[in-house]
């Protein structure tokens, strides 16, 4: 027993230094891979789809294949995982975790930006760094799917005006023969800027409390 707690405590001290968590922290959050894994070494897409929490959501899709995403467990390795461990899982989790006391503006700033590269990537969906209108338009329909008085059409045809906008905003040159490749990083990142000083509010996603674990925090 004793080993195996050095061994966990040892572990748990990498993982931290690696992640930004507190050992508590992750402790608690290995406590619930396990619920959610069944105490078995991975976790697979079915253990996230299964959170109740995430049953209405309309992103849930994204949100479970941003786990198991490559680009989001610190490598720029493309492609995805057909389980993850925990420690692919705290490395995703990782993104949502807040600034503490102690951190620097030049470290939320840090945080910020990879939190953003985070929302991109669950955008980017074919992983070649730009959300093409295909990408945005499915994307804003998953989003309108709960609004039963929008039709398909009229998705649609919100996600084109929003891409005309976001062109218009980041290529205010183009000629009317112009085509507007997508949106690339630097543009989401300026959009998303653009919003917030616009409603002077934190956009509620990169505010996620990792540690509880919102989308379906342990049973007590």
């Amino acid at each position: 027993m004793g080993a195996s707690q050095t061994r966990h405590a040892s572990q748990y001290q990498d993982l931290a230094t690696e992640t930004g968590f507190s050992l508590e922290q992750i402790k608690n959050l290995h406590k619930r891979f396990l619920q959610l894994s069944e105490n078995e070494d991975t976790i697979s897409r079915d253990s996230l789809n299964s959170l109740p929490a995430l049953a209405n959501n309309p992103i849930r899709k994204q949100i479970v294949e941003a786990f198991f995403d490559k680009r989001n467990q610190q490598g720029n390795e493309l492609g995805s995982n057909e389980e993850i461990s925990f420690q692919q899982f705290l490395l995703v989790m990782s993104h949502f975790r807040p600034p503490t006391l102690k951190t620097t503006e030049e470290e939320k700033e840090a945080m910020r930006r990879k939190k953003i590269r985070f929302l991109f990537n669950m955008h980017d969906t074919d992983g070649d760094g730009i959300i093409t209108l295909t990408e945005y338009r499915k994307a804003v329909e998953e989003l309108l799917s709960k609004a039963s008085t929008i039709g398909q059409e009229a998705g649609r045809a919100i996600a084109d005006a929003a891409m005309l906008e976001v062109a218009s905003i980041n290529v205010p040159h183009m000629g009317p023969d112009d085509f507007y490749e997508g949106i690339t990083f630097e543009h989401f990142e300026q959009i998303l800027k653009r919003l917030e000083l616009e409603s002077r509010m934190h956009i509620r996603f990169l505010d996620m409390d990792a540690p509880t674990m919102r989308c379906g925090r342990a049973a007590t």
